[in-house]
């Protein structure tokens, strides 16, 4: 004989007293909740997501951990520096030139299938620079006047092959498309310091970025985290000066009017990421008004640092406008700006590297020492992250005779200013070139050292998504406590 189900009106019987005594048992939490969420403690603490529904989503947030960087510059070298070439000299790649790569190095597959060519030696005169003897090769040799700033990363190594997917790693932690940007979580964990221009710019110098918007998108965290870029010519955001027959106030009232109409709109829609963003855009394009065109005016700066950056030469105008243009956002508040260098793989060198190298160089080295150089002398080195480096580096094999192939296993980076532990070199490669030997660092552990130096822990800075807590480093990463001043 089966059991007898209870009956349904019975079991939900209760005491007056013990239904204020459940109903009321969660009031403290929500107060909490509140609490935590106002000052944008809640969701890094608790796993919580930052609450759009205050309309201050960009609200200035305590970081985890006292900041070295302020704010962080990107210098992306995008197409793949060869690490051979710039800073990490190999003697045996030289003694070895034109000879198959030994059999104990193994044949790993690239992209191009060069992995069987012959092995090319640098053709670069080295030298050891500063009192930190770091060593820098003659391509960089302004830049390499700031040897003693520098922490040089030479064992980094990522998981993507070809650009697109390597691209969009080193910027956003994956070599799949969806995920947020380094700069989208900075402004998550964040917020903005200054309410009157973006917390993450973006500035490109000639073609579209392999992978476009996807390595400054927000990916699941809202939409108004994402990175905004700047256009390199003409004026740097589209649509930004209102028409010269609408006054202030009558924009003001536009603006006011739009906002009633959305936020009807939105009352039906909780949690509509892409609209929120929107209604914060319209208003930080009215801020942006006044402040943005101020900030883009190089007119204001004198000759001679318009000349510290090279704008006054056809060859390094164009990136040299870039760096200085970063260094007047970060100066104003900018929490992090991605300067890419070569947009659209311009760095490739498959076939010409000294060509392609020794023209790229050309275009850079002069900007990135004035922008070291100006930062320092403001007295903003120290609160401003600098980092330098590609997608990958180049292998120590031929393509084509004259170029080098894509290589994720062993490049270098390198980090100045903002708790960067200056005149440094971290880790190896192999005595070719080819792998990361020793202290390795992968794009996680470069990231989480980012975020480290900016006040987060990247453990701790998480957003809850299809039932998960995600992290910028994908739950891996280790800081590189040898970079840390």
């Amino acid at each position: 004989m089966s059991a007898e189900l209870p009956n349904p009106s019975e079991s939900a019987m209760a005491s007056r007293r013990e239904f204020l005594f459940r109903g009321g048992g969660g009031f403290g939490a929500l107060a909490l909740g509140y609490l935590l969420g106002r000052d944008g403690d809640g969701a890094r603490a608790f796993g919580g997501n930052v609450s759009l529904r205050s309309g201050q989503p960009l609200a200035a947030r305590q970081p985890h951990l006292s900041p070295k960087a302020k704010s962080v510059i990107f210098l992306f070298m995008e197409g793949g520096p060869s690490h051979l070439d710039l800073f990490d000299p190999k003697p045996l790649l030289d003694r070895l030139a034109g000879q198959p790569m030994p059999e104990s190095y193994g044949r790993p597959i690239t992209a191009m299938g060069t992995a069987n060519n012959t092995l090319m030696p640098s053709r670069r005169v080295w030298k050891r620079r500063g009192a930190s003897d770091l060593w820098v090769s003659d391509w960089y040799d302004q830049m390499a006047a700031h040897a003693d700033d520098l922490c040089v990363l030479r064992s980094c190594w990522a998981d993507g092959l070809n650009h697109v997917g390597s691209v969009c790693q080193m910027c956003t932690g994956d070599i799949l498309a969806g995920r947020p940007a380094l700069g989208s979580w900075a402004m998550y964990g964040l917020g903005a310091s200054n309410e009157n221009l973006p917390a993450f710019v973006v500035l490109t110098d000639a073609g579209e970025v392999n992978g476009g918007p996807k390595n400054w998108s927000s990916g699941f965290l809202p939409a108004v985290f994402q990175g905004t870029q700047f256009r390199n010519d003409g004026a740097p955001i589209f649509h930004l000066a209102p028409p010269k027959t609408t006054g202030a106030q009558q924009q003001r009232s536009k603006l006011d009017f739009l906002a009633q109409l959305n936020a009807r709109h939105a009352a039906a829609r909780d949690n509509d990421s892409e609209l929120a963003a929107r209604l914060n855009s319209y208003e930080l394009a009215w801020r942006m008004q006044s402040a943005a065109p101020e900030t883009v005016d190089l007119t204001t700066e004198s000759e001679a640092t318009r000349k510290l950056y090279g704008l006054d030469d056809d060859v390094t105008r164009k990136f040299g406008t870039n760096c200085l243009l970063a260094r007047r956002l970060v100066e104003r508040g900018v929490r992090f700006v991605q300067c890419f260098s070569g947009s659209g793989s311009a760095w490739d060198a498959h076939e010409d590297l000294e060509g392609n190298h020794g023209r790229r160089c050309r275009e850079t080295d002069r900007p990135i020492a004035g922008l070291l150089t100006d930062l320092k002398a403001r007295g903003l080195l120290d609160q401003t992250l600098v980092v330098w480096g590609g997608e990958f580096g180049r292998t120590p094999f031929n393509e084509k005779g004259k170029g080098r192939d894509h290589n994720p296993w062993g490049f270098s980076m390198w980090m100045a200013g903002g708790g960067a532990k200056g005149g440094t070199a971290v880790g190896e490669t192999d005595e070719l070139g080819l792998r990361a030997v020793k202290d390795r660092i992968h794009v996680h552990d470069l990231h989480a050292t980012i975020l480290h130096l900016m006040g987060l822990d990247h453990l701790q800075l998480t957003w809850q998504h299809n039932g998960r807590d995600e992290r910028a480093t994908l739950n891996g990463g280790e800081l590189v406590t040898q970079a840390l001043a």
